[in-house]
């Protein structure tokens, strides 16, 4: 799935990757491929991204919105 990630000032990170984690507000929760669509709130935290070649990164947060729509996920993070 593609995935990006979106600040005011600029882009954190664009690419294909197997999975991400989230900070939700209600607990963390993680999109894989082919994930149903949804829009959530996210709070502090750091995502969590699992890369095609299985490499981790880390992204710290202060909050933003995910949405997920057909294997695209884009977040708006602060």
């Amino acid at each position: 799935m593609y995935l990006e990630i979106i600040t005011p000032d600029s882009t954190i990170y664009t690419g294909e990757v197997n999975l991400i984690q989230f900070p939700g507000y209600d607990g963390s929760f993680e999109v894989l491929n082919n994930h149903a669509p949804l829009i959530s709130v996210l709070k502090a935290g750091k995502i969590k991204v699992k890369d095609n070649n299985d490499q981790l990164q880390y992204f710290e947060i202060n909050g933003g919105v995910v949405e997920v729509l057909k294997n695209t996920v884009l977040v708006l993070a602060e």
